[in-house]
């Protein structure tokens, strides 16, 4: 029983339940605890920074192979670029089978509703080029106070190969890194800590704020999105775990607590330090875990993926307006480049939606269809996150699996012990191949 208090599971969980219940019975008051929920996730935005910078550093600098390193980035987004454009069609295919919003009255809605959100969109838009040219930051301490994941991947592959390149002369700056990673790691620790009263804060508030009867009105839609990322985890992920020969359920129950945590807060992003530590325990090399997973954050986003093609041709439907093929495959080409970079945090997926309906031509879907989601997209939301951490927790395993650098020894039995993880110091895998 004690043993059962003290996991975080449990802990998260039974938060879960008590939030839905509380923003049920107390609904003024619960919409007031979304606090709750955003103070955790900055504090843990507050570290992912840093250790990113640590695992990319130490891991490349271990390396030394500069073409090594090269391929696994390459590997990487081409798998991304691959994985994503396929969940999009799924995603799309499912829509076209089960027309969830075909005959939905769009009567109520108003261009007000969604304004905000277009806003957003607005400020945050930018061509391709301009997205290239972000990734380089403009000063490193800059990039690290914004937390803007790119720009901070990008300085600390600089720095590990630079790092790389000077051996032996820098085994005591080494040894000062890796010090720095594992304090940071045990601040993530005591951070994890506070997470189930940051679950019960956010379920509070969606409760609270939306209600539960908002997820029957829109429930087929909802219900469709649910089953299309399901069929994708356990059919897609599923299948390419299996050509791999790793177990997809063991990977999920070996990250049980941050698939928990993420369904409590909406965040993947809330669950990036813990995922990262889980993925070398699991067997994976840091410098692949280093560059796979914050690279995923903004490329490999599956559940986002999904969500952006479904909810779009939702509107369509909604609204009688009928899309060509050509008109579909535009659709995909811009959702190829509005997904990318779509942040891991509550909300930022129907901000990328409103970025895509307005950067198809003719505007041939309209924008203020979004208003048809609002009340349901927040519980759509957990199932985006949870889609994205999967994706990529697969991802880093089939990058390192690709590449030499999976420790088998590291692949844990089942029964793992992951509160053991939150409490106490990681011992890495050994030297790979």
């Amino acid at each position: 029983m004690t043993k059962l208090r003290k996991n975080l599971t449990i802990q998260v969980l039974i938060a879960i339940v008590l939030g839905i219940a509380f923003g049920q019975f107390f609904p003024s008051q619960a919409a007031e605890l979304k606090i709750l929920s955003d103070v955790f996730i900055k504090m843990i935005k507050m570290v992912i920074a840093p250790i990113v910078f640590f695992t990319i550093v130490i891991g490349f600098a271990g390396m030394g192979d500069m073409k090594k390193i090269g391929r696994i980035g390459g590997k990487a987004l081409l798998y991304f670029e691959i994985i994503t454009t396929f969940a999009m069609v799924i995603g799309v295919a499912v829509m076209y089978i089960f027309k969830p919003g075909s005959g939905m009255s769009t009567d109520a809605v108003k261009a007000g509703d969604v304004a905000k959100f277009t806003k957003q969109a607005a400020e945050t838009s930018h061509g391709f080029m301009d997205f290239l040219v972000g990734i380089v930051p403009d000063n490193v301490i800059g990039a690290f106070s914004k937390g803007d994941m790119l720009p901070v991947l990008f300085f600390s592959v600089l720095f590990g190969l630079a790092m790389a390149g000077l051996g032996s002369k820098v085994k005591p700056v080494m040894g000062f890194f890796e010090q720095m990673n594992e304090i940071f790691f045990r601040l993530v620790a005591i951070i994890m800590k506070f997470s189930p009263i940051a679950a019960f804060g956010a379920m509070s508030y969606t409760i609270g704020k939306f209600g539960v009867h908002s997820l029957f009105s829109l429930g087929k839609m909802m219900g469709s999105v649910y089953v299309t990322m399901a069929l994708f985890i356990f059919i897609v992920l599923g299948s390419i775990c299996k050509f791999y020969g790793f177990s997809l359920i063991k990977l999920l129950r070996h990250i049980k607590e941050e698939l928990m945590l993420v369904l409590g807060t909406s965040s993947s992003e809330s669950a990036l330090p813990r995922v990262m530590q889980k993925l070398e325990k699991f067997g994976a090399s840091k410098p692949v875990v280093g560059l796979v997973i914050p690279t995923g954050y903004s490329f490999n986003l599956d559940g986002t993926s999904i969500y952006l093609s479904m909810a779009a041709l939702f509107i369509a439907q909604a609204y009688g307006v009928h899309l060509d093929w050509i008109q579909v495959l535009t659709l995909l080409g811009v959702l190829m480049l509005t997904s990318k970079g779509a942040a891991g945090i509550t909300g930022s997926g129907f901000v990328t939606l409103a970025a895509t309906l307005a950067a198809i031509p003719n505007n041939v879907i309209p924008v203020e269809g979004m208003a048809l989601l609002i009340g349901v997209d927040r519980f759509m939301s957990e199932a985006r996150a949870i889609t994205n951490i999967i994706g990529n927790s697969v991802a880093t395993i089939v990058i390192a699996k690709s590449e030499n650098q999976f420790d088998p020894d590291g692949y844990v039995a089942d029964e793992v012990e992951a509160p053991a993880i939150a409490n106490e110091s990681v011992e890495l895998p050994g030297k790979f191949a």
